[in-house]
């Protein structure tokens, strides 16, 4: 198994407890939950279930009546409720005699839970009534609609809360870990080139896994992009029609953050997108934040009600600039698009994303590692001089890390024009901020900065290898 090593670390001691656990694990749809616990487990459950998309209660049921049939040693039958299931998988379970626990693993729950079923309900009486009293269980439920994960399993105020004694939200691959992947397949990528895939497809190992090792990065994004076949032609509108009910209010708010690197407060997605205030459109923004489509980050000394949304998820920015509106009937389109202007405004924004995901290995080469900080981003209010500032690290040891992000094919070069750029975003900060913590420049960039006169007014610098750090 390729990364996953924290993931790794915590099942273990679920298995090594002295006591039943009631497990959730979550994450955006292809980041590879059920990869990680079949293969942890090696396929070696008491009992495994995977619900059904878009199916009716009775369907879920006979479905879930295959899966006792299939772990149990007598034929189960069909039952026409979720709690008479349950009692079925309490039967099976009491029969098996093992030294070691008893893995119940619920894949896409979610989907089992049908409206007006009383799924939730049965496995609450299932958990409460049963489970929790054994000591050799380990229950694994797993969706990737993470709102439904939270609002029912995790937050739920019914029979289930506070049960769950264990979770885990699992993230992308980080930089080193696409890596590692990629080397464990025998592919020979520069990092320049496993950085130029993950600003399209983020560390979602699905993805990582249709790349074909004869082909280059670039071939390979024609090939599973805008190709007659394309294996990802369909993925948008699947991707977030599987995550969510009315899924279309979710895509006029992605598509309106897609229009502003810089994000948009709650007012302005509102009046971009004509949709309702209200507490739908809360849920709607939690939702799309929880699924890891958009992060909320506030200015520096702004107010919480100054949030701002931006667009997070790399495949969905890809989706936007370069797929839907594709007119071009170009098979070979990225490789052609080199030089096009949109994928260099696209680049750069893409970029400071992927060094947005990686803040923990950022402050491991700045050496901060283990010093409490803030980020946040800022903005001038000098409408004459509205110096804009990417990413600020404040730290707790009186020190504020202004960074400038920066992609660039070669060497950044800071000449005399930028290298006043830089002294003027320092000096505007503090002149409006009032800050008295010592103010360091940072650059991050690709493949670093030219050391040139100039060169040495920068206090720190970060390289995209920098990103690679474990």
């Amino acid at each position: 198994m390729i990364g996953r090593k924290h993931e790794r670390g915590q099942l273990t001691g679920f298995v090594e407890a002295e006591k039943s656990e009631f497990i959730v694990i979550f994450g955006r749809r292809r980041v590879g939950k059920t990869y990680l616990v079949r293969e942890f487990f090696n396929d070696k459950f008491a009992f495994y279930h995977t619900g059904m998309a878009n199916s009716n209660a009775d369907t879920q049921l006979q479905n879930f009546n295959a899966s006792l049939n299939r772990y149990g040693s007598m034929r189960y039958p069909i039952v026409d409720n979720w709690f008479d299931a349950f009692e079925q998988l309490i039967h099976l379970l009491s029969q098996k005699k093992t030294k070691s626990k008893k893995v119940v693993f619920l894949d896409e729950i979610p989907w089992m839970d049908t409206p007006r079923s009383g799924f939730i309900a049965a496995l609450e009486h299932f958990w409460n009534g049963w489970a929790s009293a054994q000591k050799d269980m380990l229950l694994i439920v797993c969706g990737s609609a993470t709102s439904w994960m939270t609002d029912e399993i995790l937050k739920n105020h019914r029979g289930l809360h506070n049960r769950v004694t264990q979770q885990i939200h699992l993230q992308p691959f980080t930089l080193a870990e696409c890596e590692e992947y990629f080397a464990h397949r025998g592919m020979e990528l520069s990092r320049a080139e496993i950085v130029e895939n993950y600003m399209i497809f983020g560390g979602i190992p699905y993805y990582l896994s249709l790349m074909k090792k004869e082909l280059s990065v670039t071939q390979n994004i024609d090939n599973l992009c805008f190709s007659t076949n394309a294996p990802l032609k369909n993925e948008f509108d699947n991707l977030y029609a599987s995550l969510f009910r009315n899924y279309e209010n979710y895509v006029k708010i992605v598509e309106a953050l897609s229009t502003k690197t810089k994000g948009l407060t709650r007012e302005e997605i509102i009046e971009s997108t004509k949709l309702a205030n209200g507490g739908s459109f809360t849920r709607t923004l939690n939702d799309l934040e929880l699924c890891g489509f958009i992060r909320k980050y506030r200015g520096f000394d702004k107010k919480q009600r100054e949030s701002l949304f931006q667009l997070s998820d790399f495949y969905t920015l890809f989706y936007f600039n370069f797929l839907k509106n594709n007119l071009f009937d170009d098979f070979h389109y990225w490789t052609n698009a080199i030089e096009n202007a949109r994928r260099r405004a696209w680049s750069g924004y893409a970029f400071e994303q992927v060094c947005l995901a990686h803040l923990p290995q950022i402050k491991q080469k700045l050496g901060i590692a283990g010093v409490l900080t803030k980020t946040a981003s800022w903005r001038s209010n000098n409408k004459e001089n509205a110096a804009q500032i990417d990413l600020l690290v404040e730290r707790n040891d009186r020190v504020i890390n202004l960074c400038e992000i920066k992609y660039a094919v070669d060497e950044f070069v800071i000449d005399k024009q930028y290298d006043e750029i830089l002294r003027k975003k320092r000096a505007s900060f503090r002149e409006e901020t009032k800050t008295r913590k010592t103010i360091h420049i940072t650059m991050i960039t690709t493949n670093g900065v030219r050391h040139n006169q100039y060169w040495g007014n920068i206090q720190s610098e970060v390289t995209m290898d920098d990103l690679f750090l474990c």
